[in-house]
């Protein structure tokens, strides 16, 4: 049973240029405790993990450990005190081995000039031996995937011995596997006395793992409740302030896969990524593509907009074989794809929205190779109002944007170009269940005007529930295609792990 209160946050007040980030919010963790915080994009958790963690300082409000009032002046002022926090954003040095970076706190502290690496490999190695991740110590941070810096992003804050662990989406990158290891090791530290604060916007994990919910919204508390004495319904209407009776839109009338076939795909292959893989994408239909890790999904999409090169098949639009040799061919043949890592492949983050939305196709609003500002802060303005997007307006820095906002700056950036193709990969990573709803009625509206469309998604309920026809994938391999109002968890797990 969880213990007293370990930290305690009373009336935390915390205000940004232009935005009440907080308002008045208190929170109690108690020992032994794992207590969710959950709320949409921008409510205010970020903010407030940040504020404990000492990154920001409030405006008023106070802060609590054991009882006694504390002032965290700064991050390492926190982990002094025994607060750890595992930031949803990779922060590794990249040019350190594994095991500098965990123990890079307790080499900084010792203050020697000759450190025994040795012994920091030894014990690096076993925090790490839990995830069962397949880790060298020896390794550079460069050198790993994203999964696996989240793992030493986790073993860091496990090193410091911390009586708080804030864990910040920490799963959005890892794989099944990797994500049942680190509950396993949660519930170890909770058992032991450990009070951990859990962000995420995946309420499976929070109804399995966390025993205290507390909701935000707009920066206010909502309410604190345990998980025992509520649903996933109630916590999502108290989220988004307003009842989402149906999070996907409804599918295609009549039977899928019919009609105009605009994209279609013969034996593609790619290198060792996947091979011998078929399908059809037929107008205004929402294909989905679902495999576990390292099934090749990401890679297929890749290869039909030439961002990776093809070994074997053949690629045709509207029944005519193409040559696709790079992404620039992709878009002048009026295919687009929106990556999965939005903050380093997508988004230029220290630009305005407005550029970023022109940044995919310049020559269209230029004169001469002169940019018409008129015509972009018209096409900008366009997207801002079509989307739906919250921000103080078109010059503000797409950086300082909620995840569920970047997402539409995004997609608003592929849509300047009037697509004929979306290939969406994981389209909702990373946000709120407000946002993801909004998204997967964007994407049907989009299909509707005829526009065909891909989303891979590692949700296997958004795949079910927002797909016209689902692809699934195994190891570089079709396991065939179902269709969307047949599947089930089970069907789709099963083929994805090659049974």
């Amino acid at each position: 049973m969880p213990g007293a209160p370990i930290l305690e946050v009373r009336d935390i007040s915390k205000r940004f240029p232009g935005t009440q980030a907080l308002a008045g919010v208190s929170l109690a963790l108690r020992a032994g405790s794992i207590h969710a915080v959950v709320g949409e994009n921008g409510a205010g958790k970020s903010t407030l993990m940040n504020v404990i963690a000492g990154v920001y300082q409030p405006e008023g409000g106070s802060i609590l450990i054991d009882g006694a009032e504390v002032k965290i002046a700064n991050p390492y002022a926190a982990q002094k005190l025994g607060v750890g926090f595992v930031h949803q954003e990779i922060a590794l040095c990249q040019h350190l081995t594994v095991a500098e970076n965990i123990f890079m706190s307790t080499i900084n502290d010792a203050g020697r000039l000759l450190v025994n690496m040795s012994e920091f490999n030894r014990r690096a190695a076993e925090i790490l031996s839990a995830f069962d991740a397949n880790i060298n110590p020896r390794q550079r941070a460069s050198q790993l995937s994203i999964s696996q810096q989240q793992v030493v992003e986790i073993a860091k804050a496990l090193s410091m011995n911390c009586r708080v662990i804030i864990l910040d989406e920490p799963t959005a990158a890892l794989t099944e596997t990797e994500t049942e290891a680190l509950f396993t090791i949660v519930r170890r530290l909770r058992d032991t006395g450990i009070g951990v604060l859990y962000i995420s916007h995946r309420m499976r994990e929070v109804f399995d793992n966390c025993d205290t919910i507390t909701i935000l919204r707009d920066g206010h508390l909502i309410d604190t409740v345990l998980t025992a004495d509520t649903s996933t319904a109630a916590i999502v209407d108290k989220m988004v302030g307003r009842a989402l009776s149906d999070l996907y839109p409804p599918r295609l009338p009549g039977e899928p896969g019919q009609g105009e076939v605009m994209l279609e795909v013969r034996g593609l292959a790619s290198h060792d990524d996947f091979a011998n893989v078929s399908f059809q994408l037929h107008r205004g239909e929402i294909l989905g593509f679902f495999g576990l890790m390292g099934a090749g999904r990401s890679e297929v999409v890749k290869t039909i907009c030439g961002l990776q090169g093809r070994t074997a098949g053949e690629i045709l639009l509207h029944g005519t074989p193409v040559r696709i040799g790079s992404y620039r061919d992709a878009i002048e043949r009026g295919i687009v794809y929106l990556t999965e890592d939005r903050k380093t492949e997508g988004l230029f983050l220290p630009m305005s929205m407005r550029n970023n939305i022109s940044a995919i196709d310049l020559r269209s609003i230029s004169t001469r190779s002169i940019l018409d500002p008129k015509r972009e802060t018209a096409r900008a303005e366009k997207y801002l109002s079509l989307l739906g997007i919250k921000a103080t307006g078109i010059l503000q820095k797409v950086g300082s944007l909620s995840g569920g906002n970047q997402q539409k700056v995004l997609i608003g950036k592929l849509l300047s170009v009037e697509p004929k193709i979306l290939l969406m990969d994981e389209p909702t990573r990373g946000i709120d269940v407000g946002a993801k709803s909004e998204i997967h009625k964007l994407l049907r509206e989009l299909a509707q005007t005829g526009i065909g469309v891909i989303v891979i998604s590692s949700e296997l309920p958004e795949v079910i529930g927002l797909c016209d026809r689902i692809v699934v994938m195994h190891e570089g391999q079709s396991r065939g295609i179902i269709k969307g109002r047949e599947a089930t968890e089970e069907t789709v797990i099963r083929r994805a792990s090659g049974l």
